[in-house]
């Protein structure tokens, strides 16, 4: 099941770290309320699946994602948690296979030409590509382009993507959405600031607005 159509119509997809579950709800209020209704909750603490399921359950207008999926327990935890889909930062053949089996949406990481093209034969049609700015940026992804463009992929790239350099990448057409780190600042979320959050939102939302129009 490929997720562009998922990702496409938000364009910037903040990607969240969640340290406590119970900033979760108001968060992701503050994402909706800003424009930004599809969020990726990174599983890089031990509060990401409680988060999803508390979106999932109390703010039904966001579309919320699991990210930094590396297992297939992790895989398993963000489906039973209510998760719409589900990135991966590299690839890895048999948590595509169990996502396939599992029928969630998934979007492998790859950062050569090598790793596209196993993420393509494995069936993926969406891929993140992680880490964007380290890995050649919108140059990088035009040069795959040269050689892929035929295959119909979409490129998520996330990781060094910021205010600054989002619109190139979401100038080329073959980039479904970008992967906004910078939305949830940590010391904003620790302060539990989510009027400054809400405001980042609105400023991406309206550049997304500004490009595809």
């Amino acid at each position: 099941m490929d997720i562009a159509g998922t990702l496409g119509p938000a364009g910037i997809i903040p990607v969240i770290v969640i340290e406590d579950a119970a900033q979760a709800v108001p968060l992701a209020r503050a994402l909706v309320a800003g424009g930004l209704p599809v969020l990726e909750v990174t599983f890089r603490t031990r509060a990401a699946a409680a988060a999803i399921s508390a979106i999932r359950h109390e703010v039904p207008e966001a579309t919320v994602g699991a990210g930094t999926v590396l297992t297939v327990d992790q895989l398993y935890s963000a489906k039973k948690a209510g998760a719409a889909f589900c990135v991966a930062p590299g690839f890895d053949p048999a948590i595509m296979e169990e996502a396939s089996s599992a029928l969630m949406p998934f979007c492998p990481g790859v950062a050569t030409a090598s790793e596209l093209s196993q993420a393509l034969s494995a069936g993926a049609k969406t891929v993140k590509f992680f880490p964007a700015e380290a890995a050649g940026g919108v140059k990088m992804i035009k040069n795959l382009l040269g050689a892929f463009r035929f295959t119909g992929v979409r490129f998520m790239p996330t990781g060094g993507v910021n205010l600054a350099n989002v619109e190139q990448y979401l100038a080329v057409p073959e980039v479904v959405a970008c992967g906004g780190t910078w939305i949830v600042p940590k010391d904003a979320l620790a302060a539990g600031d989510f009027a400054a959050i809400e405001k980042l939102a609105a400023d991406a939302a309206a550049l997304v607005r500004r490009i595809r129009s």
